[in-house]
């Protein structure tokens, strides 16, 4: 493999998972006891937003008792070193990256340390709940909606009800509205700087995927992008992936050992 210049990398998770962050699909996966439909969509929030609340709060909370693992340390050295353009994009809303010490990183589903007004907009970091301990009920407004996303429709927010039960957001720090929630992309809402990150894969010279199943779009479709730019392509992976067969080249093994070892002979590569 010739060497690059411009790096995307693209994370999914099959790294994190290396950690003990539960992963999407199979037995003891993240969405186990409950369907997509009732916790990653905004029909979800607006139809219970307690369950929707209750179920990111646990993801939160459970980011503290994970650490970044050798794959995430080989990319923050590589982040560190490489004098080229470099980009990790991540399917995944841990901060893991982050803390394995990488900057270049753009979270493209979103973050659970962070919230989202669905009102304005804004974004702040988030530590602890998001469920308000003191929940009331709510029920649809009439009228404008405001947005969920700040790219995207929404529905109307809630107004308190007779009897006092339920749930209420809390409230944005900016606009004082009661809409914040989970800064997350749910299902049949546009992933985070598309434009971005299409940009960045067009001048990359290597496109590597690490930890992906290859079963969710857009992310799926980036090595496509990548070859018809003219890209390398290198896929790191547990298993073979549903798009295995686009890459130039597929190394099968945890992410903690085979991204460790590709980082050393890029960076081997860059000094010769």
């Amino acid at each position: 493999m010739p060497n690059p210049a411009n790096i995307v990398i693209l994370t999914g998770a099959g790294i994190s998972a290396e950690s003990g962050v539960a992963t999407f699909r199979g037995p003891g996966g993240l969405w186990e006891g409950h369907r997509v439909e009732d916790v990653c969509t905004p029909e979800a929030l607006a139809r219970d937003p307690v369950l929707v609340h209750r179920f990111y709060d646990a993801r939160r909370a459970a980011l503290r008792s994970v650490a970044p693992n050798a794959a995430h340390l080989a990319l923050a050295r590589l982040d560190e070193a490489w004098p080229g353009e470099l980009l990790i994009v991540t399917q995944n809303v841990d901060d893991l990256h982050e803390r394995a010490g990488a900057k270049r990183v753009l979270h493209m589903h979103g973050e659970l340390r962070s919230a989202l007004c669905a009102a304005c907009g804004a974004r702040t970091a988030w530590e602890g709940d998001m469920l308000s301990t003191s929940p009331v009920r709510r029920e649809p407004v009439e009228g404008p909606a405001f947005p969920s996303t700040p790219a995207g429709e929404g529905r109307g927010f809630d107004r308190p009800s007779p009897n006092g039960e339920g749930f209420v957001a809390r409230s944005c720090d900016r606009c004082g509205v009661p809409a914040i929630r989970p800064d997350i992309v749910f299902f049949g809402e546009m992933p985070y700087q598309m434009e971005r990150i299409e940009q960045a894969i067009a001048r990359c010279d290597l496109f590597v995927s690490i930890g992906t199943s290859g079963a969710v779009y857009p992310a799926a479709g980036f090595v496509q992008t990548a070859r018809w730019h003219g890209a390398a392509t290198l896929e790191l992976n547990l298993e073979p992936s549903l798009g295995s067969y686009l890459f130039d080249e597929t190394r099968l093994g945890p992410a903690g050992e085979l991204a460790p070892a590709w980082v050393d002979e890029v960076l081997g590569n860059s000094l010769m």
